[in-house]
């Protein structure tokens, strides 16, 4: 029977329970709960680890690992002490050389048997050998047979591939000979295998027919489509034979010839129907029959015809060749020659009013006399007025396009007549090809890629008919045979009206263009930069340049600054609407530089010395001397209190009127220089030459830096501006000083009102810019320099206020140690009054100089002034309401 331990036997052998205590850890543990006594609370795992000390051992990654890491190695034994680590590793080291004795121990026995047990293996090595000897032989002998026979595979293989590449090329050699075979026979061209029979030509089409009106545009008709189809062909030729030029062909070279002549056969006839089909579209130009719009639509689709062919073939610039020949050229010769400015005009073109817009267009028309101040935008109105690719693709479908010809006032001006002869016609004969022919070039992609024909050393891909063909014989013809009348620099106001007739001319035929492509051609033609060379703009320059300097030294004879009416001075009056010389100065910019400097010289003359007066000087000493805001200041100088004479004041006034008159005439000439440099000369100037230059400089920048040296005598001509207002109102200000002699010597009552000579302080400044007056000197400046004039006037006579308001105390803190010493008081009638009389007399004169100071700072800041940021005005309202003496 199992005998039953009470709980007090238990307890005697356990007094602390350390059993029950140690079961319940292991539980808690195991559960990962704290025993802190929150066991609802587990802890993360990491948490419940502590640091181990793990022994040094095989398994240790620092120590395994194929490359020892010492530092590591050291960092991984961060709490071990170096000579613990020193000990350990001993310890380890012992460990590691009793393993490797023991090692040797356990396997010696069978490191001696291993020579005994390979013993008789040489033999059995060597009977192995044998076989597979043989068998080596017999595997290279099989190899060497299969690699003869795939060697002979691999020869027939050749062959065939080679063969099939003779093939190809044969079969590629008779497409070229059937090719050129069948391109002789659509171009009716002798073979030479029937050179010999002398047999005439059958199935050729005829070209012309007097006969019948209505075959001949059948046969036209049918001859476009037809050396159209021998294009496709003559192109796919071409294909062919560059895929065969690939290796030498006896063939290909004794064919060339045979294809040159094709080539040269297709582009005469591709000629002869383009300049026939233009004959046919334009020739009719002053003969009585006229051609239909029916019988327009059909030439116009055999021109789009001939256009496609020649751009298919890459001939462009024979296309531009015909057209020159057969359309422009004619024309030309007829309408420009050196007596066509003063032939009589022709009554079949009268001077009409200008036609109607229809259309999408809107543009105004151009004239050659120019509004003055209009800018000049040679692609603005151009991009704005419509898609540049709108009118060819309305030209390819057939649908009519408006007359957009911009006409030029011919008004008493032969030139002008005679640009328009050229644009009418350029309007009416060439527009609508030049259309089709951007049309084409679009369709096709000729401009960005090319196309299948050959393409000339330099030449631009598609047609540039505006540029080669219309400008070139324009602009060439107008320098050969009217270069001595257009381009006459010596006569300046014809060549004037010369050059902006043939700019506007220019414009309008560049409203004609199809494209802003074409406009960017015509304006990088030969013709067109010889054409803008030969204006001579520096002797035109130069002769306005001479009359600008005499009519502006006999303008500038006068010294004396006086207003006129207004307006501007006499350099001035270049700029002004009634300035005679406007024009001619703006046609001579690049010497306004030289014009600036002369009026700089001018003004050096014509104004006073920059140097003060003596009472302006004696006036500013003084308001210099006192220390702003010091009520203990001292003044080496006394202070002028006469009265200013008369003549004094208009002196003053009419420095004022010059300075005045000086600075508004550089100002409005600045505004002018920089408005004419924005609206007109701006938009002369390339993109290119707007730009920063080496120098990091653009031409505006040069234009300011050169105004600069002229405003440079603005800041000069303000200070003594300044300096003269400055004194008049600290004339205003002397009253102030007798303030307290009118309170002390009368029973006035508290003051309400500000002083009457604070509205007098800035009289003369309000009436210099026309401010509650008719008119001032400076009223037009009132925007530009009333706030920083006032502001310094302010400065000014607020010092001189302090400076009267610090010896007014020395004067009343004087008359209160007077009167301590002589310890009594009296009234001014005679009877003894205590100090409270003395005290009420301070408190009224205080709130006085409070209501003036406070109506001072008022007045200037209706003027623009910001009162509260100035620190003397702060320092003056401060000794203001401080008391009149030291003792309180």
């Amino acid at each position: 029977m199992a005998s039953h331990k009470s709980p007090d036997a238990v307890g005697s052998r356990d007094p602390f329970e350390l059993d029950r205590l140690a079961e319940e850890l292991a539980a808690r543990e195991s559960s990962g709960k704290k025993v802190n006594g929150f066991d609802d609370i587990e802890l993360p795992e990491d948490a419940r680890d502590l640091p181990v000390y793990a022994p040094l051992s095989h398994d240790d990654q620092y120590l395994s690992a194929e490359t020892f890491d010492v530092e590591q190695f050291l960092l991984s034994r961060a709490y071990t002490s170096l000579p613990d680590l020193r000990t350990e590793l001993r310890d380890y080291l012992a460990t590691l050389k009793e393993e490797l004795v023991k090692l040797i121990n356990d396997d010696y026995e069978a490191f001696i048997s291993l020579s005994t047990d390979l013993r008789g293996e040489g033999t059995r090595l060597e009977s192995m050998k044998r076989p597979l000897t043989d068998l080596k032989a017999r595997v290279l002998e099989a190899r060497k047979t299969f690699q003869v026979i795939q060697d002979e595979i691999k020869e027939k293989l050749d062959k065939r591939a080679i063969i099939r590449e003779q093939k190809a090329f044969l079969h590629l050699l008779l497409k070229i000979s059937e090719s050129i075979t069948r391109l002789e026979t659509l171009l009716l061209i002798t073979s030479p295998e029937d050179a010999s029979k002398d047999s005439p030509a059958v199935g050729k089409i005829p070209l012309t027919s007097h006969a019948d009106p209505d075959a001949d545009d059948r046969i036209r008709g049918n001859r476009a489509k037809h050396i159209a189809r021998v294009a496709a062909e003559y192109t796919q030729l071409l294909y062919h034979v560059s895929r065969a030029r690939t290796e030498p062909c006896a063939f290909i070279d004794e064919s060339q010839w045979r294809i040159d002549r094709i080539k040269s056969t297709l582009s005469s006839d591709l000629d002869h129907l383009f300049a026939t089909t233009l004959n046919s579209l334009v020739g009719s130009r002053g003969k009585s029959g006229k051609v239909t719009d029916i019988e327009k639509s059909k030439l116009y689709a055999d021109v789009t015809e001939c256009l496609r062919t020649y751009d298919g073939l890459g001939l462009w610039r024979d296309a531009e060749d015909v057209l020159r020949r057969e359309v422009v050229r004619e024309f030309v010769k007829k309408t420009i020659y050196p007596g066509a400015l003063s032939a009589p005009r022709s009554p079949i073109v009268p001077h009409t009013p200008l036609p109607a817009r229809t259309g999408t267009s809107s543009a105004p028309p151009l004239t050659a006399s120019i509004a003055p101040r209009t800018p000049y935008t040679p692609f603005t109105a151009f991009a704005a007025k419509h898609n540049p690719f709108e009118f060819a693709l309305r030209a390819e479908s057939g649908s009519p396009t408006p007359n957009f010809a911009h006409i030029l006032d011919e008004t008493d001006d032969s030139l002008a007549a005679l640009y328009n002869i050229i644009l009418r016609v350029v309007d009416k004969d060439m527009r609508r090809i030049m259309e089709i022919a951007e049309a084409v070039c679009a369709k096709s992609g000729s401009r960005a890629a090319g196309a299948h024909g050959e393409k000339r050393d330099g030449e631009e891909p598609g047609f540039e008919v505006m540029a080669n063909v219309v400008w070139a014989e324009i602009g060439r013809a107008l320098m050969d045979e009217l270069g001595s009348v257009i381009f006459a620099a010596g006569r300046p106001d014809d060549f004037r009206e010369h050059h902006e007739t043939t700019q506007a001319f220019i414009r309008a035929l560049e409203f004609l263009a199809p494209s802003v492509q074409s406009v960017q051609a015509m304006r990088t033609h030969i013709v067109f930069t010889s054409f803008e060379r030969r204006w001579q703009l520096p002797v035109y320059f130069q002769l306005r340049w001479k009359e600008i300097v005499a009519k502006l030294e006999d303008t500038l004879a006068t010294t004396k600054l006086e207003r006129n009416k207004g307006t501007l001075l006499p350099f001035g009056t270049l700029f002004g609407p009634a300035g005679a010389q406007k024009s001619t100065f703006r046609n001579s910019t690049q010497d306004s530089g030289d014009l600036r400097c002369r009026y700089r010289t001018w003004l050096d003359n014509s104004l006073p010395p920059p140097e003060p007066t003596a009472k302006v000087a004696t006036a500013i000493a003084a308001e210099r001397i006192g220390a702003a805001g010091s009520p203990t200041a001292r003044s080496p100088t006394p202070v002028p209190t006469e009265t200013v004479s008369a003549e004094t004041i208009a002196a003053d006034d009419a420095l004022l009127q010059q300075f005045a008159t000086a600075i508004t005439d550089m100002k409005a000439l600045e505004s002018q220089v920089m408005k004419l440099w924005r609206e007109e000369l701006i938009a002369m100037l390339p993109d290119s030459t707007l730009a920063e230059g080496e120098h990091g400089g653009t031409p505006e920048d040069a234009l300011k830096h050169s105004l600069s040296k002229l405003t440079a005598l603005v800041p000069t001509l303000t200070n003594q501006i300044v300096l003269i207002l400055s004194r008049r109102g600290c004339d205003a200000l002397l009253p102030m000083r007798s303030i307290p002699s009118q309170f002390r010597a009368s029973a006035k009552k508290m003051p309400t009102d500000p002083s009457y000579f604070v509205s007098l302080i800035f009289k003369h400044t309000k009436a210099f810019f026309g401010i509650q007056t008719v008119d001032g000197p400076a009223s037009t400046l009132k925007d530009s320099l009333l706030a920083p004039v006032a502001a310094d006037v302010f400065e000014v006579v607020a010092q001189r206020y302090i400076y009267f308001l610090s010896a007014m105390k020395k004067t009343e803190e004087s008359l209160r140690r007077l009167k301590k010493g002589k310890k009594a008081t009296y009234s001014l009638f005679g009877s003894s009054k205590g100090d409270d009389d003395g005290r009420a007399d301070e408190d009224k004169i205080r709130t006085q100089m409070i209501l003036d100071v406070d109506a001072f700072g008022r007045e200037a800041q209706s003027l623009g002034v910001a009162v509260q940021e100035n620190a003397t005005y702060r320092s003056l309202v401060e000794m203001a309401r401080s008391s009149l003496t030291d003792d309180a």
